[in-house]
């Protein structure tokens, strides 16, 4: 029997935060986790380069049915206090755009820094190691596993969601959530890219590589950022960000136009170049190719003079508020986090802990907490682990 103050399942971003800050309070810390190595998901985001955190961190950047939940430990462990901890280790870092701050070299720089800093603290990392059975005791908790039985006093769940399940994302953590009378608000695939399968599809395929600035609306909520269109329908900043407000059957509304008002923008054009045909125009503000199959396949293509008054508030309609109703999306194959989970409002706010179970412990993508994309996710992995590692 292995006896310990805190075990922590998951050796994600979460877990690996929490294991260094409880075991620098003088804590007992083992890590558990059934992959071989340990943040996988840390190494493969932010296009290799880890997107850690955004200087604009505050909860309005948050998805939650209970948006208050995250307040308190995004105030407890700031983006500041994180970026402190990347300086001390010298990790050279740059911000790409919009306070999202990346590692100049790569993602495996976060990693090490944040095994270093386990290491130091003296907590205890096995990998390979499958939990098979988690019971309760009178104090603590008795974990049956493939490395033999763990017995501690607190236990902290930092399994992640199910996105991308090769890095090997399970919905362990939901399991144990149910087993101790949790809540569990349905899941879905958040930050992640949309399928078109209508008409449209030609269109994408077409255009697959093609990236273009606009605003992106969806439920009350817009984003300005890139569109990306690929052979499965759309992608991009733009659209990962909206597809966490999406639910199928929702319309997205998209502005290809986002600095000018369309209709005003077509009615100076024909005004000072009657004699251009719209897709030289278009030519001007998207790509050629772009320009010539938005023309064809939208509009019929002439000179600006020959349009009507109607006809081209047709056009700016199109360019400057064009609907379409995505088939679905690609799920959690290619998603970035999961939306939904645990339900906050039965752990505790300051403590990460269980209101159902004393000593039980939720942190980070588990949680019904889901951050815009740019660095948001990473920073509630940092802030949740800091806040139960005070406690635990």
């Amino acid at each position: 029997m292995h006896h310990t103050d805190v075990i922590i399942i998951g050796a994600g971003a979460a877990g690996l935060m929490c294991a260094r800050t409880a075991a620098l309070r003088g804590r007992r810390v083992v890590l558990l986790d059934h992959a071989n190595k340990p943040g996988k998901k840390i190494l493969m985001s932010g296009g290799g380069r880890c997107n850690f955190t955004n200087m604009y961190t505050e909860p309005g950047n948050f998805l939650s049915q209970n948006p208050h939940f995250c307040k308190s430990a995004l105030a407890r462990y700031t983006q500041w206090d994180f970026i402190e901890m990347v300086a001390k280790h010298g990790v050279p870092y740059h911000e790409k755009k919009l306070g999202q701050l990346f590692c100049d070299n790569k993602s495996s720089d976060i990693l090490q820094m944040l095994l270093d800093e386990c290491y130091s603290a003296g907590a205890t990392l096995r990998m390979d190691t499958r939990i098979e059975h988690i019971e309760k005791l009178e104090h603590g908790y008795l974990l049956n596993t493939s490395a033999g039985p763990f017995q501690c006093q607190s236990l902290v769940i930092a399994t992640g969601g199910l996105s991308i399940p090769t890095l090997g994302a399970t919905g362990f953590g939901y399991q144990v959530a149910r087993q101790f009378g949790h809540n569990l608000l349905p899941t879905r695939a958040g930050l992640v890219p949309f399928t078109i399968t209508d008409q449209l599809k030609a269109l994408c395929t077409e255009l697959s590589g093609t990236s273009v600035d606009c605003v992106a609306s969806c439920n009350g909520k817009s984003f300005r950022e890139n569109l990306l269109f690929t052979h499965r329908g759309l992608s991009g900043p733009a659209i990962l960000q909206i597809s966490s407000l999406w639910e199928a059957g929702d319309t997205v509304e998209i502005n290809l136009l986002p600095d000018h008002d369309a209709l005003t923008w077509l009615q100076q054009q024909q005004a000072e170049r009657p004699n251009s045909e719209l897709k030289t125009l278009l030519g001007e503000v998207f790509t050629k190719k772009m320009a010539n199959l938005l023309a064809d396949t939208w509009f019929v293509s002439r000179p600006m003079k020959q349009y009507t008054p109607a006809e081209l508030a047709q056009v700016a309609d199109k360019l400057g508020n064009w609907q379409l109703v995505p088939a679905g999306t690609e799920g959690y194959r290619t998603a970035e986090v999961t939306l939904g989970g645990v339900d906050t409002r039965e752990v505790s706010s300051k403590t990460m802990e269980s209101l159902k179970s004393p000593g039980l412990y939720f942190i980070g993508e588990v949680l019904d907490v889901s951050g815009h994309l740019g660095g948001f996710n990473f920073q509630w992995a940092w802030a949740s682990a800091y806040a139960a590692a005070q406690f635990v």
